[in-house]
């Protein structure tokens, strides 16, 4: 099996655990090689609440060449999203990807923000 079929059988995995509600929807992280995306999902209506990337006009231009405090940047970017959208508690949803370097950093820095995991 590839390393992308792995990720999948892992995303597989934590998603048949792991639910957004709407007192505690899903926040998802996916990383790209060269950016990172963090979204706040209710799945019970299936809707998307906040969508933050490193490619958000919020952040453009701000990027210093470090991609962890380019994800730390998008945690705390969507968790004043989250705020504003009157979301004050999330389940992380790693996608399958390790917690540790940029999915932990976004993680981070949504947490300092003061989104609850």
């Amino acid at each position: 099996m590839a390393k992308t079929d792995h990720r999948l059988n892992r995303k597989a995995r934590i998603r048949k655990k792991v639910s957004g509600t709407t007192e505690r929807p899903r926040m998802t992280i996916y990383k790209s090689l060269k950016h990172i995306y963090a979204q706040v999902i209710d799945d019970g209506s299936g809707k998307t609440l906040a969508f933050a990337s490193s490619l958000s006009k919020e952040l453009k231009g701000k990027d210093e060449g470090d991609k962890k405090a380019d994800a730390k940047r998008v945690g705390t970017l969507i968790a004043e999203k989250c705020k504003a959208a009157g979301v004050k508690a999330v389940v992380f949803d790693r996608n399958g990807f390790p917690y540790h370097g940029r999915v932990a950093a976004a993680a981070d820095g949504a947490r300092e923000a003061g989104l609850q995991f």
